[in-house]
């Protein structure tokens, strides 16, 4: 039988060992509900009491527009090369090593570029739950994560999330559609070779 949500609750909370840290990964393609498994977990974990699970996403890590023209990579925008990998591990790592508060990037989906600085992890956060496409990708990230879980969903229904996610960020539907197929699909099928290095695979069923 596959995890229900209550199982994945009671999984991420055996992880959380009192006194330290961990950290738990949310891998999976564009577009598959990692971004709401992880705030739906996080949401529950803390329930009504202090947080103590934190959410920081991947995606603080991507390059600026402005270095990704420098590159020549701003149409290739979301592939492995287009985010700063190393600078991802080291704030794993200091998330894991510092007690006191550290505080990651974010990412602003309308201007499309990094916010550095705009999440705060407390101290009193025992779990940290990130997620992004590449985390079972990049060796030095995996080694930072005590447990990676593996988000995957119809590949109909994931494609549909995508295009309009890209519309409600301001692309016409055909330009949606065009990008979704020149740059999400390629990257789509780097990660979805990396699911079978996953701890657990969680099917997506909740809305995105």
């Amino acid at each position: 039988m596959p995890p229900t949500f209550d199982d994945l609750v009671a999984r991420a909370r055996a992880l959380a060992a009192p006194g330290g840290r961990t950290l738990l990964g949310i891998a999976g393609s564009p577009g598959s509900g990692k971004t709401t498994l992880a705030e739906q977990l996080v949401r529950a974990l803390n329930g009504s009491g202090e947080p103590w699970a934190a959410h920081v996403p991947m995606d603080g890590f991507h390059l600026a527009d402005v270095e990704l023209d420098r590159l020549g990579l701003r149409d290739r925008k979301g592939a492995p090369e287009t985010f700063d990998a190393g600078g991802y591990a080291a704030l794993l790592r200091r998330l894991r090593e510092e007690p006191e508060i550290v505080y990651a990037p974010g990412f602003e989906r309308v201007l499309e570029q990094p916010i550095a600085g705009a999440i705060p992890v407390l101290p009193t956060a025992r779990l940290i739950v990130t997620e992004g496409n590449y985390l079972l990708l990049w060796p030095r990230v995996r080694a930072q994560l005590d447990e990676v879980w593996f988000c995957e969903l119809d590949e109909d229904e994931r494609l549909r999330r995508l295009i309009a996610r890209h519309e409600e960020f301001g692309k016409s539907h055909e330009d949606a559609v065009a990008w979704v197929h020149r740059s999400d699909q390629p990257n789509a099928e780097l990660v979805r070779a990396t699911r079978e290095r996953a701890d657990l695979v969680v099917r997506a069923t909740t809305p995105a």
